[in-house]
């Protein structure tokens, strides 16, 4: 079975790195014109090399845009619509994993984290939306992550704005079905991903990288972090032909982990 996206342009934010640029790379291979967005340019720029440099003659675009800012993502949409052509598929990916004790989170903090992981893909996903209705073919991926389903003690804001991405999920699912808009999100547990890399270099331990990794990785039932290129192999289902029938879904990619189905 081939997940083949010829013609279609997709939207990938948090592209630049980890899972975005996984994910960047096996649209492109797959056939997909890919518009990469983070906030950083020269970051981005590295990042289209590197798609190209495994997809030759894919057409991608890098804009840089804060998905927290309104006016950057109509400015960001308009760009890749001009570049690439009307978007056929979004994957909000743009966020981080913030997790505190509750009463150290202030009102500012929980309204960064809903901007941009929230309202940054509801504004997206008004742009995009109605185009994909009218042409009667869509898919939007939501990437969120476990705690969604099965919250921790101290894994707020993450928890509670990721929850409200997967009940956004299955309200555009309801109201893109007639349309054949497909709707779906994918819940990240371990895997490897440019915040593992930063929080291992947080943590000073004298443990490689890889150490770090196959510690942690004993806490999966697998016994191992999953790869970023196996997720974006999901992503890649979810988004071509292969995954028609699939919508209204908020899909655990943790190697059994998360103690919800």
């Amino acid at each position: 079975m081939e997940c083949r996206m010829d013609g279609r342009t997709a939207i990938i934010t948090g592209g630049s790195l980890g899972l975005g640029l996984a994910m960047g790379t096996e649209f492109a291979r797959s056939g997909a014109n890919v518009a990469i967005v983070a906030r950083r340019q020269e970051v981005l720029d590295e990042a289209k090399a590197s798609i190209q440099a495994a997809a030759p003659g894919a057409r991608v675009a890098a804009v840089a845009c804060d998905m927290g800012d309104a006016d950057a993502i109509k400015a960001m949409h308009a760009a890749v619509v001009g570049e690439l052509g009307e978007v056929d598929i979004l994957v909000n990916n743009a966020g981080t994993s913030r997790a505190m004790d509750f009463m150290e989170i202030t009102d500012e903090l929980w309204n960064e984290d809903l901007e941009l992981k929230l309202m940054g893909a509801v504004r997206l996903i008004r742009l995009t939306f109605p185009g994909m209705k009218a042409r009667r073919w869509g898919r939007i991926i939501n990437v969120l992550n476990t705690g969604a389903k099965a919250p921790r003690a101290g894994g707020a804001p993450t928890a509670v704005s990721r929850a409200a991405g997967m009940a956004l999920t299955k309200v555009l699912a309801g109201e893109g079905a007639p349309h054949n808009v497909l709707v779906n999100g994918l819940l990240v547990g371990l895997i490897e991903s440019d915040q593992h890399v930063q929080r291992h270099a947080k943590a000073g331990s004298n443990d490689s990288l890889e150490e770090y990794y196959e510690k942690m990785g004993k806490a999966v039932p697998l016994g191992r972090y999953g790869t970023a290129e196996e997720f974006a192999a999901m992503a890649c289902f979810l988004a071509s032909d292969a995954g028609s029938y699939i919508t209204g879904t908020a899909i655990n990619v943790d190697g059994n982990r998360s103690p919800v189905v």
